[in-house]
């Protein structure tokens, strides 16, 4: 791992079981994939391997996707949010993001906002400012 790779390693801000949430973004259409999980390990390997790796809570193991399904992730870039405490990779994906085997896992259930004409209410919200 590079000094910078550390020193982001640094600034990042894992949960108390010390893992931090990477959402998964498709390089060139932006398009966000997925998100899983990550610790300081993970994070290691995904900066030095040039594949995403993940940390399953459920299975208490280390996975990279593609492993099995032959639908890998190649890493292009990698951020960290303004407060530290989220990671975005953006990734070429080769096959499905998500385990049931559709391109993203934000595709199943489209929720509707309960709220009101979005465009008027950016406007009143504007000039109260």
């Amino acid at each position: 791992m590079s000094d910078d790779q550390r020193a982001v390693l640094d600034r990042i801000r894992f949960t108390e079981t010390g893992l931090v949430p990477a959402i998964i973004q498709q390089w060139d259409t932006r398009e966000v994939l997925m998100m899983g999980w990550m610790d300081a390990e993970a994070f290691r390997r995904t900066m030095t391997e040039g594949r995403v790796t993940f940390w399953s809570r459920s299975r208490q193991e280390y996975w990279r996707k593609g492993d099995t399904s032959g639908h890998v992730q190649f890493v292009k870039s990698a951020a960290l949010d303004c407060d530290g405490d989220t990671l975005l990779v953006t990734v070429d994906q080769i096959g499905a993001a998500c385990h049931t085997g559709t391109r993203t896992c934000f595709d199943a259930d489209q929720l509707d906002p309960v709220v009101g004409d979005g465009a008027a209410d950016s406007d009143e919200m504007r000039s109260d400012l």
